[in-house]
């Protein structure tokens, strides 16, 4: 079940496959691409989305924010397939 603001790691799990924590990022993810299509900034975007303080953890905000922007992109590329598999059985 996607929530509003689960906790976030550092990173997303690398999977071929779509994983628990994905489900749970499902909003992260949407907002992740929809803050990239509109040109926000990454340090902005990790303090918001993801809760990480780019003051305080610069490289660990980039990193967080590039990995799960990285996700983000694969769940519109080949992701989202697993969840209309899943939603048919």
């Amino acid at each position: 079940m996607p929530l509003l603001e689960p906790p976030v790691d550092d990173a997303p799990p690398l999977s071929d496959t779509l994983t628990d924590y994905d489900r749970m990022h499902l909003v992260t993810y949407l907002r992740l691409l929809d803050a990239e299509a509109d040109g926000a900034d990454p340090d902005e975007v990790a303090r918001l989305v993801l809760r990480i303080d780019p003051a305080q953890e610069p490289g660990r905000a980039r990193r967080a924010h590039a990995a799960h922007l990285a996700r983000a992109h694969w769940m519109m590329r080949a992701g989202y397939a697993h969840l209309i598999r899943q939603g048919a059985h």
